[in-house]
C-alpha cells in the first residue's frame, strides 16, 4: 500500500510547482473544515483554553485561519519530494546565520529546541543546507516501512541525519566529537509523567519534555531556540535565539522553563501557526506534582 500512495499520489503532487498546488489546499481546506470537520472538537477546545480571553468569533477565525496553514503546509511537505536545493533555500531562509556559526568556531555543538510551529519540516531540511553545523533530526520512524524510507530520502536529501527517536541517548553518546546541532521538539505530549517538567504554558498545567534540558547538561551543548517565521504563502524564514550558552552551570529547570516561554511567546502573536489538532494536554497533573518548576524524575 506505501508502494501505491508514493508513487500514485506523493510523488506526483510532489511534481506540481506550490502556485499550483495552493489551488488544491484551498479546497482541501474547504473539505476538511467545514465538510469533514477534522478534529474541530480538538482544535476549538484547545483554543478556547489556552486563549479564554478571546471571543467565539475571533477563537473561530484563528482556526479558520489554522486550517489554511494546516493545508497549505501539508503541501509544502509534499514538494519537498522534489524541490531543489535552491528553492528549499529561497523558501526557508536563515534570517540570522552568525548566531549559530559562532559556536561552530567555538567548536561547540548545539542543541536546537523548536516547536510544532509555522513549517518546522521545511526549516528542519533547509537548515543544514545553510549552516555549518551537522543537523540531526530526532524522529519516530513510520509503521509503513517502504514510506519511512522514502520519508527519511526527502529529509536528508540535502544532508540533514535522521536518528530514530529511541536511538537518542546512544546518538548523544556516540558523537561527541562531531559538531553537530540536533533538531529536539520541546512541545510533544510526553507519553508518562516520568522525566517531565511541569509548568503553566498557554493557560494550562503542561508536562515538558524535559530531554533538551538533560541531553545540554550532560554534554554543555549551547541550546538555541529556532523561531520559523512565515513572511507570506510557501516563504518562511529561521531565526535563532540563545536559550543557554553554558548549560551545564544553570539552575536545574531553568532551561526548560525559558524555551517554554519562547515558544508560547511565538504561539501568543500568531497562534494560527502552531499544531492545533495535537491533543497537548493528554496528561493530567500528578497532584504530588506542583504546577510550576518541578521536573518530575
Amino acid at each position: 500500500m506505501g508502494y501505491i500512495v508514493y508513487y500514485l499520489f506523493i510523488k506526483p503532487l510532489s511534481l506540481v510547482p506550490l502556485r499550483v498546488s495552493y489551488l488544491l489546499s484551498d479546497l482541501v481546506f474547504l473539505v476538511l473544515y467545514y465538510l469533514l470537520r477534522y478534529r474541530r472538537k480538538v482544535v476549538f477546545a484547545n483554543l478556547r483554553n489556552a486563549f479564554p480571553e478571546k471571543g467565539p468569533k475571533e477563537t473561530e477565525a484563528i482556526a479558520r485561519r489554522f486550517y489554511r496553514h494546516m493545508c497549505d503546509m501539508f503541501l509544502e511537505f509534499v514538494r519537498i519530494f522534489s524541490i531543489s536545493k535552491g528553492e528549499l533555500v529561497r523558501r526557508c531562509r536563515i534570517r540570522n546565520p552568525e548566531l549559530v556559526e559562532q559556536f561552530y568556531r567555538q567548536g561547540k555543538s548545539i542543541i536546537i529546541a523548536a516547536g510544532h510551529y509555522s513549517n518546522w519540516e521545511l526549516a528542519a531540511v533547509a537548515f543544514d543546507a545553510q549552516a555549518s553545523h551537522q543537523a540531526v533530526g530526532i524522529y519516530k520512524p513510520l509503521g509503513n516501512a517502504f514510506l519511512d524510507q522514502k520519508l527519511r530520502q526527502s529529509r536528508a536529501q540535502f544532508g540533514l541525519e535522521l536518528v530514530p527517536k529511541a536511538e537518542t541517548k546512544a546518538f548523544f553518546a556516540e558523537n561527541t566529537r562531531r559538531l553537530t546541532a540536533p533538531l529536539l521538539a520541546t512541545d510533544q505530549s510526553p507519553s508518562n509523567n516520568i522525566n517531565v517538567y511541569w509548568t503553566r504554558f498557554l493557560n494550562q498545567d503542561t508536562a515538558v519534555l524535559f530531554g533538551t534540558e538533560k541531553y545540554a547538561r550532560e554534554y554543555n551543548y549551547p541550546v538555541v531556540f529556532g523561531h520559523v517565521h512565515k513572511m507570506r504563502r510557501g516563504y518562511y524564514e529561521m531565526e535563532f535565539e540563545v536559550v543557554e550558552a553554558n548549560p551545564a552551570t544553570a539552575p536545574h529547570g531553568a532551561i526548560t522553563e525559558k524555551h517554554t516561554r519562547i515558544l508560547e511567546g511565538d504561539i501568543r502573536r500568531a497562534p494560527q501557526y502552531w499544531l492545533w489538532t495535537h491533543k497537548r494536554w493528554k496528561r493530567k497533573r500528578p497532584a504530588e506534582a506542583p504546577a510550576t518548576n518541578n521536573p518530575v524524575m
